[in-house]
């Protein structure tokens, strides 16, 4: 059976940006919530899964420092190749396994990662990982498959989501800012209900 890694090593290997189901030509859905947030030289912005997506690209803009985590080690060389920026610290975490290393940042960003966790026990590796990532006063953005959303996605089953479930699993020292549902139609012109939500770390 292939590891994590090794599915995703495929697919990034095998297709082009483009050919990708989860390409995202348009990228507003993800920077008008982003624009709630003031982010600045001195923001540390962390993407969870960002793959190949031309969005870290569009954050690059703002000055931030990026730390840009994936599991996949293939979209991470492809990605460097592309930008050839000092402005990005590449990660490869598996999000559904506790960090092996400590840092602080200002706002998470995750389009379409959480939803491929599946059990409560890499469900809740991954929100205690970002409870101990996002700093007070930090901000959360989680862009997943809605309850109406596909059951399965890259050849795997997925975890459908409803702002409630986010706001559960977050608890109480974070507050919902917006919420958003939102058809994404991906390159094969298939209509993708997700639901963005955007939230701020309280306490």
């Amino acid at each position: 059976m292939k590891s994590k890694q090794e599915h995703w090593d495929e697919i990034f290997s095998a297709k082009q940006d483009t050919e990708l189901g989860w390409y995202e030509d348009d990228l507003s859905q993800t920077l008008n919530l982003l624009n709630n947030i003031a982010i600045s030289a001195s923001s540390t912005l962390f993407l969870a899964g960002a793959g190949t997506s031309k969005l870290v690209d569009e954050l690059l803009k703002t000055k931030a420092k990026l730390l840009v985590n994936d599991i996949s080690a293939k979209a991470l060389e492809q990605l460097s190749q592309r930008l050839d920026t000092s402005q990005c610290q590449y990660l490869h975490h598996d999000l559904s396994q506790s960090f092996d290393e400590s840092f602080a940042v200002d706002v998470w960003i995750d389009r379409a990662v959480l939803h491929f966790l599946l059990t409560e026990e890499q469900i809740t590796h991954y929100f205690d990982n970002l409870k101990n990532t996002v700093k007070c006063g930090g901000y959360v953005l989680l862009a997943e498959f809605s309850s109406t959303g596909a059951t399965h996605c890259a050849g795997l089953t997925v975890h459908r989501y409803s702002t409630d479930e986010m706001q559960k699993r977050l608890g109480d020292k974070f507050e919902l800012i917006e919420s958003n549902e939102y058809v994404f139609v991906n390159p094969f012109q298939q209509e993708m209900p997700y639901i963005y939500a955007l939230f701020k770390r309280t306490i």
